[in-house]
């Protein structure tokens, strides 16, 4: 009896500890032991943003900064994969190419990004084989590999003096048989990225420097031009969408649907012939809008509502070109899928949730053959197939087995 007695005394203080431990990850869900929620509820712009997480970082560790990171409270429009670098980087200044143990794949995998970023910066050429070792720990689904070189691409181009030319051929460096060079092509999109966008190495030389590749009078370069890879093209017009945005007038900070509509019109200068760089270039704003309709905050794509999935399958019908609708679609379920980091089911909300047939088969066909190319898990895939519409369910049978 006493013993049984004691069994119940054991149940109820672990129940009590159960409820408290669940308490506390509330609490941390919702933001509310971070002490600092206060302080930077008083931070506007994405300077003081980036400045408070790197001093948060070398004070509490990066650890500490990314959990608050995930839960706080953001102005509209802030760039939380660029603040995940920020973190990163003072991981990496603390424990070198080890603090990849605690990266994983929030804010689109920035950790391991800046991790591989700083093995570059620090040994240059010499860190590539490091840098390949690293990228195999990157955590995440079958393509957390070689998205681990788009990280490599922004660290490339900062390396080679804001030198596009010279990091595209670096980039050439990392290309395996085994994965086809796609490490090569991910890295470049990277420097496509950061050529854009980027420049926090050196925001004076990158100032300068991105003028020669970035140009009003020929929107589609630097994708066509004569030192860009045949193969890396599709990646380069993928990245380039920003720059479209800035040729026809956007501010990036809150483009408009008429911005939309002025820089579709770029893409249609690429021959219909051309079919993957004009898929890519068309592509490009659909993986854009998916985020755009979150106000850029990436921690919150899985939970996209109605009325954005709609925004973004209506910004993709600003296309005059009906094919370029098409690639829009198919390359937002990719930004919503992504590589099955996210739950599969806010691909199936958004595929159903496009009124126009051909346009919904367009995205539930490419949506079964990504879960076909990155998840190999059996239970995954019947489950998956299950929660299609019924019109879809036997041809996902068929294709993923």
């Amino acid at each position: 009896m006493k013993f049984i007695n004691h069994c119940r005394v054991l149940l109820v203080v672990l129940l009590l500890f159960n409820v408290f431990l669940l308490g506390k990850w509330l609490e941390v869900k919702n933001g509310q032991n971070f002490p600092e929620q206060k302080i930077l509820a008083e931070k506007n712009s994405y300077q003081e943003l980036r400045d408070f997480f790197k001093e948060l970082a070398e004070k509490k560790g990066a650890l500490y900064a990314y959990n608050l990171l995930r839960v706080a409270n953001l102005p509209e429009n802030t760039d939380l994969h660029l603040l995940g670098h920020v973190v990163g980087d003072v991981l990496y200044q603390k424990e070198g190419k080890d603090g990849i143990r605690i990266c994983n794949e929030d804010f689109r995998n920035a950790c391991s990004h800046s991790i591989v970023i700083g093995l570059l910066l620090d040994k240059g050429e010499d860190a590539l084989v490091d840098i390949s070792k690293a990228c195999r720990k990157a955590p995440g689904g079958s393509g957390a590999y070689t998205m681990c070189f788009h990280g490599l691409g922004h660290g490339v181009l900062a390396y080679s003096d804001y030198d596009l030319e010279k990091a595209v051929s670096l980039c050439a460096k990392t290309a395996t048989k085994e994965f086809g060079g796609r490490e090569q092509y991910e890295c470049i999109g990277g420097t496509i990225m950061e050529i854009i966008s980027g420049g926090g190495h050196n925001p004076k030389l990158w100032e300068e420097k991105s003028k020669l590749y970035l140009r009003k009078e020929d929107p589609l370069y630097p994708c066509t031009s004569a030192f860009m890879p045949e193969e890396a093209r599709p990646l380069c017009f993928v990245y380039l969408t920003p720059h479209l945005l800035q040729v026809a007038g956007a501010d990036l900070g809150n483009p408009t649907p008429q911005d939309y509509q002025r820089a579709f019109k770029y893409c249609e200068g690429i021959s219909p012939n051309d079919i993957q760089n004009r898929d890519s270039c068309f592509g490009g704003f659909g993986k854009e809008f998916v985020v755009l309709a979150k106000g850029r905050d990436i921690r919150k794509i899985e939970s996209l509502s109605e009325d954005e999935m709609r925004s973004v399958y209506g910004w993709c019908n600003l296309s005059a070109d009906n094919n370029g609708v098409k690639s829009c679609i198919r390359h937002a379920v990719n930004s919503l899928f992504w590589g099955g980091e996210n739950d599969v089911l806010i691909s199936i909300n958004f595929c159903n949730s496009i009124p126009l047939p051909t346009h919904k088969s367009e995205c539930f066909n490419h949506l079964i053959g990504s879960v076909n190319y990155y998840i190999k898990r059996s239970n995954y895939r019947r489950s998956f197939c299950s929660k299609l519409p019924e019109n879809f369910v036997n041809q996902c049978r068929d294709i993923i087995r």
